[in-house]
């Protein structure tokens, strides 16, 4: 693949789509995408170490050598657009889109190009999988995004989601760390109890909204990662069993690069035996002690606005306030155009 048709049609003189490589380009779709979020004022950052083992591992979700591609002008890398799928509980097949373009850039049209291009390919990737599912084409913009909800506007997607990054900081009183409900005691873990959290992890979230990679190959890509720290997890078990956990990360590049100290809470969770037990409130504050101890000055986590469980309640109530927004955008793939 040479020249992108898509971006050909749309009159840009000179583009040229080509297909991840490998090498260098693991370093460019990191400077793309930080330049990108850098310009809107998106508060993350991407590191190299963070990239290579999310390329590294090909799964039928997601396989870069398939689903990344490189957009070029007179020579220069100039944005990355890659796709993913995944089955989504509320019965669809989510085909996801992503794109960042270098900001100078912008405005010359290479977004929609790049958005209409992955679209056709995730319809031709679509076509090959037989599923009774709804197939969906999906993808999400940050409410500092200007072009990105003109761009899912543009192409027919509707909002139908929203998800918030809350935050609170650490430098003040901090919550009483409590007993836990009755039966249930909170141990270290370490690497070799990695893939019993993951099947935990995913599965307290079969209830909510959303979709999960199950391969070992997603696997791969969590306990490689150079952010992976067991020591920081805070994990409840009953017996043998996991009740729920926070999977608590700090990431030192995207901290150094924000001038931040900051520590996420990446997953709380709960399995339904044992929800309504005030565990999750317990993880939650135990993990806003380790992460001051680790010397953050602030925690920051996820949620689904909708949330069914009442996770927003819950994360406000013990000081969480919203601060980013993330807009997930939806329209069915038989109509795409």
């Amino acid at each position: 693949m040479q020249t992108d048709a898509a971006a050909s049609a749309a009159g840009i003189p000179g583009l040229i789509v080509r297909p991840y490589a490998g090498g260098k380009d693991v370093e460019t779709m990191v400077r793309i995408r930080n330049a990108d979020w850098e310009a809107d004022g998106v508060p993350g950052r991407w590191s190299v170490d963070d990239a290579v083992p999310y390329l590294a591992h090909p799964s039928e979700q997601f396989d870069a050598g398939r689903d990344v591609f490189i957009a070029e002008m007179d020579g220069r890398p100039v944005a990355v657009t890659w796709s993913d799928w995944t089955d989504s509980t509320d019965g669809n097949r989510q085909y996801f889109s992503r794109g960042y373009v270098a900001p100078g850039h912008r405005h010359r049209g290479i977004g929609g190009a790049l958005l209409a291009a992955n679209i056709e390919r995730m319809r031709s990737l679509a076509a090959t999988h037989e599923t009774d599912r709804p197939k969906v084409l999906v993808l999400g913009t940050s409410q500092h995004s200007v072009a990105g909800p003109i761009l899912a506007q543009r192409h027919g997607y509707a909002p139908v989601r929203w998800f918030f990054d809350m935050e609170r900081p650490l430098d003040g009183e901090l919550p009483e760390v409590r007993p836990l409900p009755d039966g249930l005691e909170v141990r270290p873990v370490d690497r070799d109890d990695a893939e019993r959290i993951w099947h935990a992890d995913h599965d307290a979230f079969q209830d909510h909204w959303g979709g999960f990679d199950y391969s070992d190959a997603a696997f791969r890509r969590w306990i490689e990662s150079p952010d992976f720290s067991p020591d920081l997890f805070v994990v409840a078990f009953d017996g043998e069993e996991v009740a729920g956990a926070v999977l608590n990360v700090i990431y030192p590049e995207e901290n150094a690069q924000l001038g931040v100290q900051r520590g996420w809470l990446d997953s709380v969770f709960t399995r339904r035996a044992w929800r309504r037990r005030g565990l999750a409130n317990a993880l939650i504050v135990r993990s806003l002690h380790l992460l001051r101890e680790r010397g953050m000055e602030r925690a920051v986590l996820g949620v689904d606005a909708d949330n069914p469980s009442g996770a927003l309640g819950l994360y406000e109530s013990v000081g969480f306030a919203e601060v980013d927004r993330t807009t997930v955008w939806q329209r069915p793939l038989e109509d795409a155009t």
